[in-house]
């Protein structure tokens, strides 16, 4: 439309963890064949936080980047969304705006709704930055992905943080009207307060998951949405990667179309690329997607992305975001990659370790050893507080 503002995603920064842990090394402890893992659900390998490691120090990780480029003057707002927190009142973006010295006239605030936050906040940013267009938003999504030991869903597990810079006239990213939408409830994935490990219905999630694909393709073309043939590629949420694949043969069924292995690759294959060696980030996924495909694919400028963020018990969304001219001198693809390779690997019981690793519910004072090589750390517990430092 003449006139309309153009709002999306500015600048977009990854971040990751100290450790990883291969697919090969889990399948030789469980006695599973690799190609379990790395051909049934698409993982290769999946990272692991050191012990000073959590959603804040990946979340500071990601966005400190972002603050060095842009300056914070014009940040008036940080949406932090998780679904592992690590507080039930205060907000984990605090944290972050604390360590990376953001102006006092800000507000923060946390969302959940299990691996949708992200999506959510992407699209409150939007609205925040429509009302007066000389703000910007950063949003973060970070999350560590843990399920127990022995589970169906232990070879899923990850960890990672986006942070996006989201504000008007974008150099990577417009996002466009309208979008689709989808609500039911489902028991498919939760974590009950009293639990440190999620709970999956495996069947159930997949079920849900596609369901929600039909019900937000639905909405998105009955509000005018563009036709499937728009679109360049697609980002969907990957608890695993193979679950991108299904998801988009799904959408193809949904269409009428005849389905195509090579066509669905040729419009997953390159969102893949992060997820696959990092595991599930649950609301940093969608957006490790999209980064992976900036990286990665041939030229995309003013190509249309279609977007599928999925997030159990269940809440979905289906929107479409169209690539800036000249983005490529904006990314971060040697850094994004860093990340990956930076990790080191670690042996099945070190990972045990850490994975069985809580801190005493005393409110003791109880320090963490310095193992992270990131630009910050959790320093410790002490008087039920959690201390974070520059490293």
């Amino acid at each position: 439309m003449p006139g309309e503002i153009a709002i999306g995603i500015h600048d977009l920064s990854i971040a990751s963890t100290e450790y990883v842990l291969t697919h090969a090394t889990l399948a030789a402890q469980n006695g599973a064949p690799v190609g379990k893992y790395e051909r049934g659900i698409g993982q290769l390998s999946m990272s692991v936080p050191a012990l000073d490691e959590d959603i804040v120090t990946m979340a500071a990780t990601a966005a400190a980047p972002i603050v060095e480029r842009h300056g914070a003057d014009r940040i008036r707002t940080v949406v932090f969304a998780t679904e592992t927190a690590v507080d039930q009142a205060k907000a984990a973006g605090i944290h972050v705006h604390s360590l990376l010295g953001l102006p006092s006239a800000t507000r923060v605030v946390e969302l959940k709704q299990a691996c949708y936050g992200g999506a959510a906040g992407l699209q409150f940013a939007i609205s925040l930055v429509h009302r007066d267009p000389a703000e910007q938003v950063l949003v973060i999504a970070s999350d560590v992905s843990r399920y127990d030991l022995g589970s169906a869903g232990e070879a899923t597990q990850g960890a990672a943080a986006v942070a996006m810079l989201v504000s008007a006239a974008p150099a990577v990213l417009r996002v466009e009207d309208p979008s689709g939408l989808f609500t039911a409830d489902v028991m498919d994935f939760w974590r009950p307060n009293y639990r440190t490990t999620a709970l999956v219905d495996g069947r159930e999630s997949i079920s849900a998951y596609l369901q929600a694909v039909e019900g937000t393709w639905k909405d998105y073309t009955e509000r005018g949405g563009h036709p499937l043939g728009a679109f360049r590629a697609f980002c969907y949420h990957q608890p695993f990667t193979r679950m991108a694949h299904k998801a988009h043969h799904h959408l193809l069924n949904c269409c009428g179309r005849e389905v195509d292995d090579a066509a669905v690759a040729h419009a997953v294959g390159h969102t893949t690329a992060y997820n696959a060696v990092i595991g599930n980030s649950y609301t940093a996924s969608l957006f490790l997607a999209l980064a992976a495909l900036l990286d990665n694919a041939d030229d995309l400028s003013e190509q249309a992305i279609g977007f599928l963020s999925y997030g159990s018990g269940a809440v979905a969304e289906f929107f479409a975001g169209r690539v800036v001219p000249g983005y490529r001198a904006h990314l971060r693809s040697a850094a994004h990659r860093a990340v990956v390779s930076r990790r080191h690997d670690i042996d099945y019981a070190r990972y045990r370790e850490i994975h069985e690793h809580a801190f005493p519910a005393d409110g003791g004072h109880h320090p963490v050893p310095h193992e992270t090589t990131g630009p910050f750390r959790l320093a410790g517990l002490s008087g039920h507080k959690r201390i974070y430092e520059p490293r």
